[in-house]
């Protein structure tokens, strides 16, 4: 019988296939209780006939097996099966369920499941560190304020192309963030997952490239410059001026020099940066390199009047590259010997310190000079840096304290600067000490 009506019919229909008559569910547990009963008689016979096992016994075993599964089957007068309708109901598990969030919190880059209404689903623990702890069903723009990022995720829910939103959050140093949005099937429907990247060190390494490139372009083009324009001089008008000749020839020669130190200084930095990941691990002694570099740079204090002192006694191991050492020793006293007075003095002093638990050495290098101006202080490092408020005169080629960091940096040490304008400057160093006992060279 049909009830009219689409709900009636369906609720009928569902009922009659759901419950099936007593005579085809009698045959159907008839059905279930025949194939284990078959399949233990096979393999009662084959072992009858293969072992010492007496037809007789096996003939009984089959009989126990054939009651146990009628039994079980509710065809013994007695033996109930169990209704399905006992069973306890499947109790599937909420989504996004514990496995899932493990997943999310093992990733190292924050990341977050939304679902069509931009509605938080899933927070990483990494989320949740760089953005706040979120609660399943708050909106994403409360967490994540990137206006397009709700809209976006929206469409890609939607079934819109997967992309990528990115921001550039306007503060004392900027953040620019990139998010990554993809499709996602879930036992719920479609949502998406997004995936937070920090891109403000690769874009401040792209803007340092170009940087570079530009100021290292313009700081060749000057001496090259010049010494077109006195080569054209001399080849030109005053090309049998010995007097002309006497004068621009020593100014090319200048030139030539600044150049080639230009070049050296800009192979020196390649080389380190190419070796950034790579920490030395020689054993130095710090109390001759410091030697080696007062020697080294006699002559240029002997033209200036600058007295270099550097400290006497029992050799100090360090674990670094003597040659680099070199370099940044040389570097920092020979700006203290040129932008020094005249008759002034540099002075290197040493103390053993520990850093973060790693005992080592700081090498003070100080001068009496003019000092460096405040605002010019946090930035003397970077590459052709000019200071605006700079109290002396530049002299080298803006490169030599971009190499003291980059060496500093390689042997993990710790480079810091201080100055008072009209006093001078101190430029510390700290390196970490060779192990006892290490011998390595």
């Amino acid at each position: 019988m049909r009830l009219a009506g689409p709900v009636g019919t369906a609720a009928t229909d569902g009922a009659m296939r759901d419950q099936p008559s007593g005579r085809q569910d009698r045959l159907r547990r008839v059905r279930l209780a025949a194939l284990p009963v078959g399949t233990a008689a096979a393999g009662l016979a084959l072992a009858a006939a293969l072992t010492s096992l007496t037809l007789p016994w096996a003939a009984l075993l089959v009989a126990a097996i054939a009651l146990a599964a009628f039994a079980g089957a509710g065809l013994v007068p007695g033996a109930r099966a169990p209704s399905p309708a006992a069973l306890p109901p499947p109790n599937p598990s909420a989504w996004p369920d514990s496995g899932t969030q493990a997943f999310a919190d093992a990733l190292a880059a924050p990341c977050f499941i939304v679902d069509r209404d931009a509605r938080i689903l899933l927070w990483s623990a990494v989320a949740a560190r760089r953005f706040g702890p979120a609660v399943p069903g708050d909106p994403l723009a409360l967490r994540l304020r990137i206006p397009a990022l709700g809209e976006a995720a929206q469409s890609v829910a939607a079934g819109g192309e997967p992309g990528i939103v990115r921001h550039v959050e306007r503060a004392q140093l900027d953040r620019s963030l990139a998010v990554t949005l993809t499709p996602l099937a879930t036992p719920e429907g479609r949502a998406v997952l997004g995936v937070v990247e920090d891109e403000t060190e690769r874009e401040q390494n792209e803007r340092m490239r170009a940087d570079f490139v530009a100021n290292a372009s313009h700081e060749l083009r000057t001496p090259l410059a010049a010494l077109i324009g006195f080569t054209e001089t001399l080849l030109g008008p005053a090309r049998d001026d010995a007097r002309a000749r006497d004068r621009f020839l020593p100014l090319m020669l200048t030139e030539a020099r600044r150049m080639s130190r230009l070049v050296d200084d800009l192979l020196s930095l390649s080389r380190i940066e190419r070796r950034a990941h790579l920490r030395p691990e020689t054993r130095v002694d710090l109390i001759e390199v410091l030697r080696h570099v007062r020697e080294a740079l006699a002559p240029l204090a002997g033209e200036t009047g600058v007295r270099v002192a550097v400290p006497e006694g029992a050799p100090l191991p360090l674990r670094g590259d003597r040659d680099e050492l070199i370099e940044v020793f040389s570097n920092l006293v020979e700006n203290g010997i040129k932008y020094n007075r005249p008759g002034g003095h540099v002075v290197l002093s040493v103390r053993a310190e520990v850093e973060e638990g790693r005992p080592g050495y700081t090498v003070d290098v100080a001068d009496d000079g003019p000092g460096i101006a405040p605002e010019d202080l946090p930035r003397v490092t970077e590459r052709f840096y000019r200071g605006a408020g700079g109290t002396a005169p530049r002299k080298g080629t803006g490169l030599g304290l971009a190499i003291v960091k980059h060496i500093v940096a390689r042997h993990r040490g710790r480079l810091s600067i201080r100055s008072t304008p009209g006093t001078g400057s101190t430029f510390s160093v700290w390196l970490e000490a060779a192990p006892a006992g290490s011998n390595r060279r």
